[in-house]
């Protein structure tokens, strides 16, 4: 509703079941596999790009493979760099893996929901992250509630 087409780069190291869930949702999207890399790489990135039409998007996503180390090691290009830490996976990743949230320049607590059923503590992460990254804007997603995410996108709408 903000005039912002955008289209999905799905990295995974095999499957495409993100990518076919995406594109139900009506949004173009490329699937990319590693075939076993942990990680993107910025040439792979450059080779995907005229499978869109550029011309149409106001915004490309990738979505990295899904841990905590590679991805924050390899510049692909990105303009914004987003972690995504799960309620379930613990609250001990950003000490465990400071890089990622070091260069972060937002952390989506997912699964917010599931926050009751484990022992998560959300003050310490918050105070892990902002000692890596003081600018670091943190944002609390209810996966079971639509329209969770509208902080997060406003927020990204003025980044853009």
């Amino acid at each position: 509703d903000k005039g912002i087409s955008s289209g999905v780069i799905e990295g995974d190291i095999e499957g495409t079941i993100d990518a076919e869930r995406i594109q139900k949702e009506g949004f173009p999207v490329v699937q990319l596999n590693t075939e076993g890399a942990c990680h993107i790489e910025a040439k792979s990135i450059e080779n995907i790009l005229p499978y869109f039409d550029l011309d149409k998007l106001n915004m490309i996503f990738v979505e990295n493979i899904g841990n905590l180390v590679c991805p924050a090691e390899f510049d692909i290009g990105e303009v914004v760099k987003v972690a995504l830490l799960s309620i379930p996976e613990g609250d001990d990743k950003v000490v465990k893996y400071p890089l990622m949230f070091s260069k972060a320049d937002a952390l989506i607590l997912t699964k917010y929901d599931m926050i009751k059923y484990f022992k998560f503590n959300e003050d310490e992460v918050k105070k892990q992250t902002f000692l890596r990254n003081p600018n670091s804007k943190i944002f609390k997603i209810n996966s079971l509630k639509k329209g969770e995410a509208k902080e997060f996108a406003k927020w990204l709408v003025k980044k853009i």
